[in-house]
């Protein structure tokens, strides 16, 4: 997975982009299939906000958070992200092979005649 990270009226520093690195690394555990992450980091006089593209097979996830503190709109970002990956998994899962046919309805033994 390659992270790409952008700041708008903010630097990214070491520890910042460790702390997005380490907080992505939750979301690889859950879906194997992503492409690339564009996470974008922008500060709007008091608001910090991030907010992040998510490319993946067959489609994009969107999310974004704002909050006063940085770190803190970095955690409200994943858990939304978090939240939509395990939504779009579940939504591409191919349910073809869990349709097993039940048994049919036994029928009564030969020897008793049905009334």
């Amino acid at each position: 997975m390659q992270i790409n990270l952008t700041g708008h009226h903010v630097d990214i520093t070491e520890p910042l982009k460790d702390y997005v690195d380490t907080k992505f690394d939750r979301l690889a555990r859950h879906f194997d299939d992503v492409i690339n992450v564009h996470v974008i980091l922008s500060v709007e006089k008091l608001r910090q906000k991030a907010e992040a593209t998510i490319h993946v097979n067959g489609g994009n996830v969107f999310a974004d958070a704002v909050h006063e503190d940085m770190y803190a709109a970095i955690d409200g970002l994943i858990d939304k992200l978090d939240r939509q990956v395990i939504k779009y998994k579940e939504k591409r899962q191919n349910h073809r092979g869990n349709n097993t046919k039940s048994a049919p309805a036994a029928e009564p033994p030969a020897d008793e005649q049905p009334s």
